[in-house]
């Protein structure tokens, strides 16, 4: 921050490095401060508020006095007074079709009590910079659940191209909407936090924050399935509270993948219980495999020919 005469624009940018001695000399009355974040999100109307304060230092300044304006596009808008606060002003900006950038700085005149009806002083800040996000992460639907909870992640730019990853692992994926995703607890260690974070290799990656897995224990039954080619038998999982929203997934994997046929295993929401048949394929002897926070069980399948 500087305190100088006023001079052009072009002038002021150029005079940064020679004017920050005479600030250390004279010091300074008034405080800018930028409330502006460097990064919002984009919006339909395509205006934005842009915020500062503008704080007399000490008791020299008439607060009346104080006129911030505001410097962008090459051209001056005066700032009005926000409902915020005494000190704080604000200009709505559009920002032209096809920008995702704006760079500004503010000048504030002031005169001080001692000058009253004298010459104003004028203060102005660095060059400021606000970037529009057209793609980004507001917050998770949850930031802990158990193995195979669907979550809900909210933001702006999601594409079907997205998955969500718990550190390295990636997670069943469900594009909702360019605003919404959701996911599924993979079956990792339960009772340790993952950074969850959304990751696509062409429009780029985006950092949720951290996410714990809590344990989980199933039952399943039967203990064990004699199918003949075609058959079909009943295989029911049962939890031990009822499933939360988005309902639950349970990881089934086989070592005999070709002799047994069944569909996903998901506990609707708000259930304890889901029955899912298993058809017989080829013949051959191996297990399933589920993950609970037990550890993983496993029911005996035995597939024979008919």
């Amino acid at each position: 921050m500087h305190k100088t005469p006023f001079l052009h624009a072009s002038r002021i940018l150029s005079a940064l490095a020679a004017m920050a001695t005479l600030l250390v000399l004279t010091g300074c009355n008034l405080t800018i401060t930028n409330l502006t974040p460097d990064k919002v999100p984009a919006n339909p109307s395509q205006i934005y508020t842009i915020t500062a304060s503008f704080r007399p230092t000490n008791g020299q300044i008439d607060p009346a006095s104080i006129a911030p304006r505001i410097i962008i596009d090459g051209q001056a808008y005066k700032m009005t007074k926000s409902s915020v606060g005494t000190d704080i002003w604000e200009f709505e900006y559009q920002i032209p079709a096809g920008r995702a950038s704006a760079t500004y700085y503010f000048i504030c005149e002031f005169t001080s009590k001692e000058n009253a009806g004298g010459v104003p002083t004028e203060m102005y800040s660095e060059l400021q910079t606000m970037n529009i996000a057209g793609r980004y992460v507001i917050r998770s639907e949850a930031t802990r659940a158990p193995v195979g909870s669907r979550v809900s992640v909210l933001g702006a730019g999601f594409t079907t191209a997205d998955l969500v990853y718990f550190d390295s692992t990636p997670t069943r994926t469900v594009f909702e909407s360019p605003s919404s995703l959701s996911f599924f607890v993979p079956a990792v260690a339960a009772g340790k936090t993952y950074k969850l974070s959304v990751m696509n290799s062409v429009t780029g990656n985006l950092d949720v924050g951290t996410f714990r897995v809590d344990a989980i224990s199933f039952q399943v039954s039967p203990a064990a399935l004699v199918l003949r080619q075609g058959e079909s038998q009943a295989l029911t999982f049962t939890i031990p509270s009822p499933a939360p929203a988005g309902g639950m997934l349970i990881d089934v994997r086989t070592d005999v993948p070709e002799s047994v046929i069944m569909p996903e295993v998901m506990v609707p929401a708000n259930s304890t219980s889901v029955t899912v048949p298993v058809q017989g394929g080829k013949p051959g002897n191996g297990s399933l495999f589920f993950t609970s926070s037990a550890g993983e069980s496993s029911v005996a399948v035995t597939v024979t020919a008919k």
